[in-house]
C-alpha cells in the first residue's frame, strides 16, 4: 500500500453524494484523478496553487460566497498519480444546513477543483 493510499476519506456535497476523496494532502476526484490538496489547516487548493475552500468535519468542502480577499496562491505538492477509488464508500453523515452567505464547492462550483488537463484557470499551452 503507498503512502498516499494509506488512508482514503470520502469528501461528500451537501446532498450526500461522494464527489471527491482525500489521501491526505490530496485531493482526487471520483475517477481517481488528482484535483486538489488540502493544508494542515484545512484550507483547500486546486492542482494549480488557487485557493478552493474549506475542509469541514462532515466532510466537505465549502467557501464564503462573497470572497473579496482572496488567498494568494500556493505552489502545488509534486503530482501523485492516480489512486484506486475504495469499492464501498460509507453513507454521507447528517450535514449542517449552510447559511446563504456559504457555497458547498463540490456541488456548486466543482470547476474550482479540475484535473491538470482541464479547467479555466490552467496556463494555456503554446
Amino acid at each position: 500500500m503507498t503512502q498516499n493510499q494509506s488512508r482514503i476519506i470520502p469528501i461528500y456535497s451537501s446532498k450526500g453524494e461522494t464527489e471527491a476523496f482525500l489521501a491526505f494532502p490530496y485531493l482526487f476526484n471520483r475517477s481517481g484523478e488528482w484535483i486538489g490538496w488540502v493544508t494542515p489547516q484545512r484550507d483547500v487548493y486546486s492542482v494549480l496553487g488557487y485557493y478552493a475552500g474549506t475542509l469541514t468535519n462532515e466532510p466537505r468542502i465549502v467557501r464564503k460566497r462573497a470572497t473579496n480577499a482572496l488567498k494568494p496562491r500556493l505552489k502545488s505538492p509534486p503530482h501523485p498519480g492516480r489512486i484506486s477509488i475504495p469499492a464501498t464508500i460509507p453513507l454521507a453523515p447528517l450535514m449542517s444546513d449552510l447559511t446563504q452567505s456559504m457555497v458547498d464547492v463540490l456541488a456548486e462550483e466543482p470547476e474550482r477543483l479540475h484535473t491538470l488537463d482541464s479547467g479555466e484557470f490552467r496556463e494555456d499551452l503554446d
